[in-house]
């Protein structure tokens, strides 16, 4: 998803979504963002499956009998 950053108020990042609404964000989420940029947002599924298999991973050592 792209996603365009409208304006940025104390702060808070107010952007528009591609079917016209608009969410505000923190600023945090895009450093250095300014009126116009464009980001693309997409998930990560290769690091969401590293992410589950280290927590697993650790939550059985944490559990083991």
């Amino acid at each position: 998803m792209k996603i365009t950053i409208d304006r940025i108020e104390n702060g808070i990042i107010v952007a528009e979504l591609p079917m016209g609404k608009t969410v505000d964000l923190p600023g945090e989420l895009f450093p250095g963002a300014s009126e116009g940029d464009i980001y693309t947002v997409e998930k990560d599924v290769a690091d969401i499956t590293a992410t589950k298999k280290r927590i697993n991973e650790k939550m059985n050592k944490l559990f083991v009998d």
